[in-house]
């Protein structure tokens, strides 16, 4: 499928308006197209981290199914769990179009979507209506533009989602929602975390269910910005990080559409982010489960983020360029690398190659 995809198929699809694009996706998986025969059950794959035991390693990233329309379907093509968002309390249209942009030269993705969504109640609504499902289904949750108390949003995503979520993911990283990324800074993260732990332990009392949090941060932070968050998250029980969201350096692009205004994700993200993942594995230590992000379009790309520190791995653009055989043939090489090495499961591979990664320098290259 992967060499029909990119010789057949891709080009159609990039005959079209990206957003057109994309929609013909959800709607091409609504009607089960790319759906994969479950897999028997297979222990090395299986990851066990914040309370929940993941079938395998590789998850959808959020931005794809940002409305919960397919959340079934994807975990269909072989995903161990997917996540579905961002998703704020009351709908938004998001930032004007044209507002996603493809960098076919640098395999890359451009986008200020600005978080356009449905809100709670519509993806409520679509989440409780899954009946029997099987996989892992995270709630990416984020503020209303216009809102007078981000903070308040985060909590009420939290209260709203608990009962059909599996985790919860905090994104105060996406670039395209102006003034949300100053919530990492310390002074602004403190109160975050304790109002969104403070709704999760709230949600977990009135419930019986408590859910992972998850935060994700920008690669595009220095190392003292890194060192205050790790400090914060020594500070409060969170369950875990995802590293990293788009980024806005624009470092060694070739495509003209280069200079767009938004958050870059795609291949050229993957030295970026998978040295800031590792920076932040070194700073908070073996125990804190990690979600590897950004860049990742191959079993070679995967390997290197378990090896720099992540105990699981999400992707979204690599499946613009390789499409939907992609999830199949990350797993069928992470298998293979396991038995290559005589590791017996996925964590037995992770921080073989942290200090390396963490060695290095983040490229300062020019921001929009």
């Amino acid at each position: 499928m992967s060499g029909l995809y990119e010789t057949v198929l891709r080009p159609a699809l990039f005959f079209l308006e990206p957003e057109r694009a994309h929609r013909l996706s959800i709607l091409a998986l609504k009607t089960g197209i790319g759906r994969r025969k479950p897999r028997a059950e297979d222990a090395a794959m299986q990851v066990s981290v914040a309370g929940i035991t993941f079938p395998n390693p590789l998850g959808l990233a959020a931005g794809y199914d940002k409305n919960a329309e397919v959340p079934a379907a994807v975990l269909g093509l072989g995903f161990g769990f997917t996540e579905v968002g961002t998703l704020t309390p009351r709908p938004q249209p998001g930032n004007p179009r044209p507002r996603l942009f493809r960098l076919a030269a640098d395999e890359a993705v451009i986008n200020r979507m600005g978080f356009n969504n449905d809100g709670h109640a519509v993806a409520l609504k679509r989440l409780a209506s899954l009946r029997h499902r099987r996989g892992i289904i995270g709630v990416n949750i984020g503020a209303n533009k216009d809102s007078a108390d981000r903070p308040g949003d985060y909590s009420a995503g939290i209260h709203v989602f608990n009962a059909v979520a599996d985790y919860f993911t905090v994104n105060i990283s996406s670039p395209n929602t102006p003034g949300l990324r100053n919530l990492q800074a310390r002074e602004h993260l403190r109160p975050l975390l304790e109002r969104v732990l403070a709704a999760r332990n709230e949600a977990a009392s009135r419930t019986g269910a408590s859910r992972p949090v998850f935060l994700k941060i920008a690669p595009d932070l220095a190392e003292a910005e890194l060192d205050d968050i790790a400090e914060e998250i020594a500070r409060h029980p969170l369950d875990g990080l995802v590293v990293a969201n788009t980024t806005l350096s624009r470092a060694g692009l070739a495509d003209r559409a280069r200079d767009e205004a938004g958050g870059l994700s795609g291949r050229p993200l993957f030295e970026r982010s998978t040295i800031v993942l590792a920076k932040m594995r070194e700073r908070v230590g073996p125990g804190l489960p990690i979600i590897g992000v950004g860049g990742i379009d191959s079993v070679e790309s995967a390997i290197a983020k378990i090896r720099a520190g992540a105990d699981l791995l999400q992707l979204y653009t690599g499946l613009i360029y390789r499409g939907p055989s992609l999830p199949g043939l990350i797993l069928s090489g992470l298998r293979a690398e396991l038995a290559r090495v005589g590791a017996a499961s996925i964590a037995e591979l992770r921080d073989r190659e942290t200090r390396a990664w963490a060695g290095r320098a983040i490229d300062d290259g020019s921001k929009t």
